[in-house]
């Protein structure tokens, strides 16, 4: 990745050797080491984290967009913003949340400019949906899902979700985020982000299951025209 220069910085002429040891040093950083370095315009430290989070950034992006070319943008983007902002970041979460906000917070970006649907994240929850009980029953996991072998099928109905519906089984059930975490992200309940997974898998087991008729009266269809010939 190439990383952006900020206009402020100063151009640093390195002796190629000193800059060879600098690389190889920053690839032993760990991540609170090159975070630091970053902050004091440290480019190799910079890599480093890119080196440490793309891969999962990108995952998130391609399981949102289910376009590559659209996931390798958005993945570019979001270290060029992050370069951009890495001296606000405080440590108040982890690092990996603070920047997966920002992956997702542009994906969401694109996605809208594409739809005319409009959607916000500061979306309040339902309130019928945050007593304890509740919360208890649509926390657990979804057998039927997990069950799911088709991955293509799978991705496909993930792809005819809502955004926010997507999103939430992308980080939770795809990325492993817990509740908590995907909360202090997107700046919604605990509630709110558990409502919107159960709405999610229910809506992706009709998606499934419309799949499955799909294929049976295929197959059935396929099977009677070889016997009627």
């Amino acid at each position: 990745m190439s990383i952006p220069r900020g206009k402020e910085q100063e151009p640093q002429i390195e002796n190629s050797a000193f800059s060879q040891q600098a690389q190889r040093h920053t690839h032993d950083l760990s991540e609170k080491e090159a975070i630091a370095s970053a902050q004091h315009g440290s480019s190799h430290a910079f890599e480093r984290l890119y080196q440490l989070h793309s891969s999962r950034v990108y995952a998130i992006c391609l399981r949102m967009t289910g376009n590559p070319a659209e996931a390798e943008d958005l993945l570019q983007d979001t270290f060029v913003m992050v370069f951009r902002k890495i001296r606000t970041f405080r440590g108040d979460s982890a690092f990996s949340t603070w920047l997966h906000r920002i992956a997702v917070n542009l994906t969401l970006m694109r996605m809208r400019r594409k739809s005319s649907s409009e959607t916000s994240l500061q979306e309040n929850s339902d309130p019928e949906t945050d007593h304890p009980g509740h919360l208890q029953e649509i926390a657990v996991s979804d057998t039927f899902l997990t069950g799911s072998l088709d991955r293509l099928n799978l991705q496909r109905a993930l792809q005819k979700l809502r955004p926010f519906q997507k999103l939430v089984v992308v980080l939770h059930d795809i990325q492993g985020y817990k509740h908590t975490e995907i909360a202090k992200m997107l700046d919604w309940s605990i509630g709110n982000s558990k409502s919107r997974l159960h709405r999610a898998r229910a809506r992706l087991r009709e998606l499934l299951q419309e799949s499955l008729r799909l294929r049976c009266n295929g197959s059935s269809r396929t099977s009677v025209a070889a016997v009627t010939t």
